[in-house]
């Protein structure tokens, strides 16, 4: 009789592959389990034609920072409309500062003629 390895639960188990690295243990995960969690994350699966040229790009920048291209991906465009939508507030908010400026100048100057 052949006994099974027992490999204790610790998180050394688990950051080390282990536990939870066997592919004869994996599944796919259902549907719905799998919506519950892009719910849970605020995800929403996406489909867009890139540049093949652009996902080496992104691959390779990926295994320098030793994660999924993918989620790289995900971190460029969420860094890149952060930004967007700072820069934004700001051209918007001094367009409006000199708007505010300019009708305080005007009800100065009608003031003035009074």
């Amino acid at each position: 009789m052949n006994a099974a390895q027992k490999i204790t639960g610790t998180e050394e188990a688990w950051e080390s592959g282990e536990l939870g690295a066997s592919v004869q243990h994996a599944a796919v995960a259902p549907k719905e389990a799998q919506d519950a969690v892009d719910q849970a994350l605020g995800m929403q699966m996406v489909s867009i034609r890139l540049p093949k040229a652009l996902i080496e790009e992104f691959r390779a920048l990926a295994k320098v920072h030793r994660m999924g291209y993918q989620p790289l991906m995900r971190e460029a465009l969420k860094r890149f409309a952060e930004g967007e939508m700072k820069r934004l507030v700001i051209q918007y908010g001094d367009v409006i500062e000199r708007e505010v400026s300019q009708q305080k100048e005007t009800h100065v100057d009608e003031r003035a003629a009074a």
